[in-house]
């Protein structure tokens, strides 16, 4: 039988309190505009570049569904430039630029995103 799964990551969820107020969020942090459709009053997509898109669902949400280590790694050109704009924004920095090219903030529900070059 050939093996109809593919090579390819559709989507990662997290784990969010509320919907809205985490669109919000993440639409800020990733300049992205807040007009998509919220799906079945819990899940919202961000329309990600490459394919793979983040889905915060707000039904899955519970203190111990958070993310404590990274599970996405988002992308930038310029590392200390990223940084200073996190740090001006408030977003919670829970480590310094590592190794020259990526650190770790929270969002507002406590799951860990990594910023890297």
């Amino acid at each position: 039988m050939t093996n109809p799964i593919q090579n390819h990551i559709r989507g990662v969820f997290i784990p969010v309190k509320n919907i809205e107020n985490a669109r919000d969020w993440y639409c800020n942090l990733l300049d992205l505009p807040t007009d998509g459709e919220i799906y079945f009053e819990h899940i919202y997509v961000l329309p990600m570049q490459g394919g793979t898109n983040i889905v915060l669902d707000s039904k899955i949400y519970s203190s111990n569904n958070v993310y404590k280590t990274p599970v996405i790694q988002l992308a930038t050109n310029n590392i200390e430039k990223s940084y200073d704009y996190i740090k001006s924004q408030g977003v919670e920095i829970i480590t310094d630029i590592q190794n020259g090219h990526w650190f770790n903030i929270k969002d507002p529900d406590g799951n860990v995103l990594m910023i890297c070059q």
